[in-house]
């Protein structure tokens, strides 16, 4: 089997998943569609031979952030909580904005000639997603954005700690 036709497969799997992802009526199955969207992402890196983003992918967000948007879902009462139903004026007016952004879509990429990139002016080599290659990069040319992010992920760390230790009824902030 070509490789193109594995990316073309992949592909089309991982727009019908995502698409099941918004279209579902049930939580716990959107929940679902978006794990398997994740696993079709981590597919793609594989044909980019980016095996280190694969593992992340997986580990990272089909594991960790799954679990915790289950949990959420859980920790819900659905049943009691249910929406309003939109007025028709609300679901006119996100038909005429979708409608809009469509055309501003199809308008910016009819009008984009940029010619496809080849793998020679990309510098993409065998050895393009690598853990060594990788991580030489994260910590030479990007160590400052990479620290920032362990900071931002430790103030959220401490903000959920804070947000779930706190009393019912209490206001510490």
């Amino acid at each position: 089997m070509d490789i193109s036709n594995i990316w073309y497969f992949l592909s089309g799997l991982t727009l019908l998943s995502a698409l099941m992802v918004v279209l579902a009526k049930n939580p716990i199955h959107s929940v679902l569609y978006l794990v398997f969207t994740f696993f079709c992402i981590s597919g793609h890196y594989v044909l980019l031979n980016a095996q280190f983003l694969m593992a992340v992918n997986i580990i990272v967000y089909a594991g960790a952030i799954m679990v915790l948007f289950l949990f959420v879902i859980m920790m819900l009462d659905l049943r009691k909580n249910k929406p309003d139903s939109k007025s028709s004026l609300t679901k006119l007016a996100g038909v005429i904005v979708s409608g809009v952004l469509l055309v501003i879509f199809i308008a910016a990429f009819h009008k984009n000639n940029m010619p496809s990139p080849t793998a020679e002016a990309v510098g993409f080599s065998s050895q393009t997603g690598m853990v060594e290659n990788l991580g030489k990069i994260l910590y030479s040319e990007y160590l400052l954005p990479f620290e920032l992010v362990s900071i931002l992920f430790f103030v959220a760390m401490v903000g959920a700690v804070l947000l779930g230790k706190r009393e019912a009824g209490e206001r510490n902030f």
